[in-house]
């Protein structure tokens, strides 16, 4: 049985001009200009090209909506959405998730990809989820800084895991229990709007 924590146990603080909310189809510019940010931005998107506002209405629809086994929230800033948190492979039998996020080069180091991920770990508790798990590559230290910040554990390397291109790198795993006491240095943690 997971001991619950209620959210305003773990609020440091709250940044009002930034929030998390559903993605909508609004957003597609935004979107584009987040994919074009930065090339390695990329590696998240997979094989999706974002050149034209309706290829990125098209991304939203099938990869950043809400289901029984993914949902993903927005990282709004003064009415832009700059980034994206996470949860896949949301399995209910053994109430664990994968999480995942990204922050367009324009919002970086801000601590907003750690507020949100803070946020969405605690929602995710709050449903009844019991462990979520992010990896990284190895040669990203600011994605391991947001996993550390959130609350999310080392927990070994998977080697050569991901392969872009010809070259494969490395995956540090990081998880978070429900039961973990909650992150004392996170920044701050972003409302989320329904």
């Amino acid at each position: 049985m997971c001991i619950r924590r209620s959210l305003g146990d773990t609020l440091t603080g709250v940044v009002a001009s930034v929030v998390l909310r559903p993605w909508m189809l609004s957003d597609a510019p935004a979107l584009r200009a987040a994919w074009a940010s930065n090339p390695d931005l990329s590696t998240q998107f997979g094989e999706a090209v974002l050149d034209t506002d309706l290829q990125a209405e098209e991304y939203l629809q099938s990869s950043l909506g809400f289901a029984e086994s993914a949902r993903n929230w927005a990282i709004v800033e003064d009415g832009v959405a700059v980034g994206n948190v996470g949860l896949a492979a949301i399995e209910w039998r053994h109430a664990t998730a994968w999480a995942y996020y990204w922050v367009a080069a324009s919002a970086r180091g801000r601590g907003y990809a750690t507020g949100a991920l803070s946020a969405v770990a605690d929602h995710a508790f709050s449903d009844g989820l019991e462990r979520l798990e992010l990896g990284h590559r190895v040669n990203n230290p600011a994605s391991c800084r947001v996993a550390v910040g959130a609350g999310f554990l080392a927990e070994g390397v998977e080697r050569q895991k991901l392969r872009y291109g010809t070259e494969r790198f490395d995956v540090e795993l990081h998880a978070r229990l429900c039961t973990d006491p909650a992150p004392q240095h996170a920044r701050l943690r972003l409302p989320m709007l329904t």
